[in-house]
């Protein structure tokens, strides 16, 4: 959750549309290009609204994730939920079904040694040993669909270090806006924007944080 106000960029972008009075552009207009850009930013970098919470299991092997992709599983938390247990590694299904095709059949135990977990199915993994009737209960970091800014006078649901680039996502949408005064070619100049300090952003951090978990690089499975 941010501290910045939809209204403090919007009334940024106004300025650099000059229509200070909204007379392309209205407030609700402008205010449901900032939420689109909330969404976009978080399908294209998931980690912008992380979400760490507990996550009670399901019986047997197969896991969903409550919002948009599983980021991380760092560790078992007990029956309660409240008892920090083992820590859970990633591992690679592919070695997994090689060395063990049985492995989603094996002995239930609902402490979790390993989570598995393939980016082209965002809101599903996996767990071993399967869990039972009684499940487990996770410590679990996932990405979430940011709320929707309500009100104009209310803050960002995302990070305050993302308002720049909602402003420049705020800019292209006014562009494309489909009038005898559209300039496509603005509209691309200021999405190309958004898209640079979303990359800049990206460069310094520890790209084992990035879109995905190493999910892929196979911790050795026990």
């Amino acid at each position: 959750m941010g501290t910045i106000t939809a209204q403090s960029i919007i009334d940024k972008a106004e300025a650099t549309l000059f229509d200070d009075t909204n007379v392309r552009w209205s407030v609700s207009e402008l205010l449901g290009h900032l939420n689109d850009g909330q969404r976009e930013l978080v399908a294209i970098k998931p980690d912008a609204n992380s979400v760490n919470a507990v996550l009670t299991l399901v019986e047997g092997t197969k896991q969903s994730v409550p919002g948009v992709q599983l980021l991380k599983v760092v560790r078992n938390m007990g029956l309660d939920g409240a008892t920090p247990g083992r820590a859970i590694t990633p591992a690679s299904m592919e070695t997994l079904d090689r060395m063990r095709p049985d492995w989603h059949a094996d002995t239930a135990n609902n402490e979790v040694r390993h989570y598995l977990f393939d980016p082209r199915d965002p809101k599903t993994f996996y767990v071993t040993p399967p869990q039972p009737s009684t499940p487990g209960k996770i410590e679990a970091v996932y990405s979430a669909t940011p709320v929707d800014v309500a009100a104009i006078g209310n803050a960002i649901t995302i990070d305050d270090i993302y308002a720049t680039a909602l402003y420049y996502f705020v800019l292209a949408r006014a562009h494309s806006k489909e009038t005898p005064g559209a300039d496509v070619g603005k509209a691309a100049g200021y999405y190309n924007l958004f898209m640079g300090v979303l990359g800049l952003k990206a460069k310094g951090e520890d790209r084992s944080f990035s879109r995905a978990p190493r999910a892929q690089q196979a911790a050795q499975v026990e």
